[in-house]
């Protein structure tokens, strides 16, 4: 059994598992964290609202070239860090209804 292995298939791969890994652990804490505090306080919406965009766009241009390094990458990205958008959403509507 010939098994070739190219640098960009290796980097590739370790791009996929590590991307998907912050996203299946940071994030994720983070989510939890805000949900436990009924807040985002403390987290600067214009950072989550860019990094949003940012895995938004690289998952658009990962289905443009039809890369499932780009696609699979980000994509959960994408749907991570719109939960923390919705977080902010739904906390600050709590908050200012205390008021």
């Amino acid at each position: 059994m010939n098994i070739h292995f190219s640098l960009a298939g290796i980097v590739g791969v370790f791009t996929i598992f590590f991307g998907i890994l912050v996203k299946v652990i940071g994030i994720p804490d983070q989510i939890r964290q805000n949900f436990r505090r009924k807040s985002t306080v403390g987290l600067s919406l214009a950072n989550q609202s860019v990094g949003f965009l940012a895995y938004f766009c690289w998952t658009f241009y990962g289905l443009l070239r039809h890369d499932p390094v780009l696609i699979y990458g980000q994509a959960l990205g994408v749907i991570m860090t719109a939960v923390i958008l919705y977080q902010f959403a739904i906390y600050r509507k709590k908050s200012e209804a205390k008021k």
